[in-house]
């Protein structure tokens, strides 16, 4: 499921080799250890180069005041981060960011008139420029909430791929596709996967993205595995959203959306699987089969609202070694891009669901909006842990206001107490987006203005139109 990019050799010192990029003092820095256990790092140094983690070790502290020069380092950049915990950038593994201009468009619905009645005819109305406003909106949400990474899956990513570049996320894209646009749809999935795949400074990966197995057929499932073989791509996929999918797919196949994409030899390949909340109890040795290649991600504000009757099986698939990441989908369902709030929710839901309050503890919580994360979208080899040769996407999160003290369980503050807002920098690749809540690369207040002034034409449903039907 990762994707391995050569490292430089890890040191456990100061570099001799000049002037650092970065350098970020006097934080708490959240670690892995040797069996991926979630630890802390007090008073630690962080020093980046080149785009990448050279060392975090605990720094000396002179005074009150952090000393490059009594450390022996010296940088381009210097960030004094006492008060602050720096992690490893979050990762939202499925979203469908232009659709934040449908931000409410549509609630208290059932799914299917919510796609029927309004989101399909809207997505009608779609142009370029409309994505445009959306993916710069949704970059800037992201950003400032902490995400460093994510995983979209929609249609005009040729937009999207340069909102992304323009930003300075990382991010890996797949053009959306149905059978009903034919193998032209299929064909534009590949093209845009192979012209975008590592651009952007290697910060963009791209995949295959088939919409589900209810839109899409089976000949064009198994056609899209044989093509992410040979060229070794990511496929990216709705299945098995919920349970009325499942039962649907037994009803009119005899075979579960796993099962479906078993026998299309998805499996077979590197596969992140989205929602995944109607997986059964006979999924389960289907799935195992293809542990180390496959991924799901879970966006579980949308399932309540929804109100679906199960979450995704978090404890049977980490049982199985699939790797579960955060996500929050669309703000057209979710209303936010906000990971926090997937992390808080995927520890009460599997607590709940499980009805065992150990389970999801808290550090369990957070390897999922970190490595594990990282590895459903195919990185877990680039990020995802703050280590040496690691790339350099960092957040530092600010833990002083009201909601977050006292500390007692700094795990628990950060996963139950912390939010979206509580973000003070985010990094990626060793480059500034949002420096004290101030974003560096994307011009919201302009991107709004503008965005308003397309709305009448963008929401209009009165021509009676939509891109697809949703029958599961």
């Amino acid at each position: 499921m990762t994707r391995p990019e050569p490292t430089p050799d890890a040191r456990t010192g100061p570099s001799t080799r000049g002037p650092a990029d970065l350098v970020i003092t006097g934080c708490t820095a959240l670690v892995h250890d040797e069996r991926e256990e979630v630890g802390f790092v007090e008073n630690a140094t962080i020093v980046v180069r080149g785009g990448r983690i050279e060392t975090v070790t605990a720094g000396p502290v002179i005074g009150g005041t952090v000393d490059l020069t009594a450390t022996g380092l010296a940088a381009a950049e210097h960030i004094d981060a006492r008060g602050q915990v720096a992690l490893p950038g979050l990762v939202n593994c499925h979203t469908h960011s232009p659709m934040v201009t449908l931000r409410g468009i549509a609630e208290d619905l059932p799914i299917e008139e919510w796609f029927n009645e309004f989101v399909w005819p809207i997505e009608s109305n779609l142009q370029e420029r409309d994505i445009e406003l959306g993916a710069r909106l949704a970059c800037a949400e992201m950003i400032r909430g902490g995400v460093t990474c994510f995983a979209d899956h929609y249609f005009s990513m040729d937009t999207v791929a340069a909102v992304t570049t323009e930003s300075g996320l990382r991010a890996n894209l797949g053009q959306a596709f149905f059978s009903s646009q034919g193998a032209e749809g299929r064909e534009r999935s590949l093209d845009f996967a192979l012209r975008h795949r590592d651009t952007a400074d290697g910060r963009i990966t791209t995949s295959l993205a088939p919409h589900a197995p209810y839109t899409v057929d089976v000949a064009d499932l198994a056609a899209t595995a044989r093509l992410a073989r040979e060229h070794g791509l990511l496929v990216h996929i709705h299945a098995a959203e919920n349970r009325d999918q499942t039962e649907a797919s037994l009803a009119r196949h005899g075979r579960t959306p796993i099962e479906i994409l078993a026998g299309a030899g998805l499996l077979d390949t590197d596969l992140l699987i989205a929602h995944g909340t109607g997986i059964v109890e006979r999924d389960l040795p289907v799935l195992a089969r293809a542990s180390g290649r496959v991924g799901v991600a879970s966006a579980p504000r949308g399932y309540l609202k929804f109100a679906w009757p199960t979450t995704t099986p978090v404890r049977a698939l980490r049982e199985l070694g699939i790797p579960v990441g955060l996500a929050t989908d669309g703000a057209a369902s979710n209303n936010s891009l906000d990971v926090w709030e997937s992390m808080a929710l995927t520890a009460l839901a599997q607590k709940f669901t499980e009805a065992d309050p150990r389970r999801l503890t808290s550090r369990q919580a957070l390897h999922h909006a970190t490595l594990q994360s990282a590895r459903a979208v195919g990185l877990g080899e680039r990020i995802g842990s703050l280590a040496p040769g690691r790339r350099a996407d960092i957040i530092l999160v600010d833990l002083t206001g009201p909601h977050t003290q006292p500390v007692h369980d700094l795990a628990a503050t950060l996963v139950h107490s912390a939010r979206a807002g509580d973000v003070r920098t985010t990094i990626v690749d060793g480059r500034i987006l949002m420096r004290d809540r101030e974003l560096l690369t994307l011009d919201v207040p302009a991107v709004v203005r503008e965005m308003n002034a397309r709305m009448p034409a963008l929401i209009d449903r009165s021509h009676g139109k939509r891109i697809q039907d949703y029958d599961t």
